[in-house]
């Protein structure tokens, strides 16, 4: 059981409902909390227990405040951070605030604070995953023209990765879903939207994290463009001269469900 007169703000893991947090911290002078996504854990008999709502106002006046005391790059790092969904990345997000406007002066390069370093720490894994994903995402065209692959990154990068796939192929329709949060970004040739759709209808391989093998129907021409890419691989590659080792170094295992190569 959690020792007696801890303070437990529970909120709903959104960036509105974090802002909340810290707001509430202030207006009740609680800077020592520890933040929960649920109702499930034992607390002592005497902890204050607050479960926090999402006020849109109180989250804009947290976020102003914010932009105001941290330089861009600092916000950007909270934004990555956050991203990670992560309850551990959240608690320091929680501190850094606390921190920050606690100190008048600048304190965002102060990586002597726990939550400082930490914060930095976050943002590096989550660039990491968004960079991978912007280099492996592989898509399938269907024979209606849209575009498909279907993602299952460690962090909630989509946000990240959608300017690189509106930059890169403005020309063409395209639907990147992400199956672990169920929600995915589509590109209409104009504008990005953000739906929801069953994965299951599909990808018949999701549960057993295989490649892609959609049940839509696929373009006349997709299984010969699969084909051609794995005899190109499969020439390429010196058999004599792999080295698996490094080869997962690069390219961790996770991520070869979305290459057509690893399934010849």
């Amino acid at each position: 059981m959690l020792s007696d007169g801890v303070v437990y703000y529970y909120f709903d893991g959104s960036m509105v409902g974090l802002l909340n947090c810290v707001f509430r911290a202030f207006q009740f002078k609680e800077f020592h909390v520890q933040l929960r996504l649920n109702q499930g854990a034992q607390h002592g008999l005497f902890a204050t227990v607050v479960e926090i709502p999402n006020h849109e106002q109180h989250a804009a006046r947290v976020w102003s405040a914010l932009q105001q005391k941290l330089s861009h790059s600092s916000l950007k790092q909270f934004y990555f951070a956050y991203l990670s969904e992560s309850l551990d990345a959240y608690q320091h997000l929680f501190n850094y605030c606390i921190y920050v406007f606690r100190h008048q002066h600048s304190v965002e390069k102060n990586y002597s604070h726990p939550s400082v370093l930490a914060i930095s720490q976050w943002t590096k894994k989550v660039g990491r995953e968004k960079h991978r994903m912007e280099a492996f995402v592989r898509f399938k065209k269907t024979t209606d023209g849209l575009f498909l692959s279907l993602v299952r990154p460690d962090f909630n990068v989509l946000p990240l990765i959608q300017p690189h796939f509106k930059r890169r192929y403005q020309d063409q329709r395209w639907l990147i879903y992400d199956e672990q949060r169920k929600y995915g970004l589509y590109y209409d040739l104009r504008e990005i939207h953000e739906v929801s759709l069953d994965t299951h209808q599909i990808d018949r391989n999701i549960e057993n994290g295989a490649s892609q093998n959609f049940q839509l129907e696929l373009d006349e021409q997709e299984e010969l463009y699969d084909q051609l890419w794995k005899d190109y691989f499969n020439s390429i590659n010196i058999k004599e001269r792999q080295n698996l080792k490094l080869h997962v170094q690069y390219l961790p295992k996770r991520y070869w469900r979305y290459l057509n190569e690893k399934y010849v």
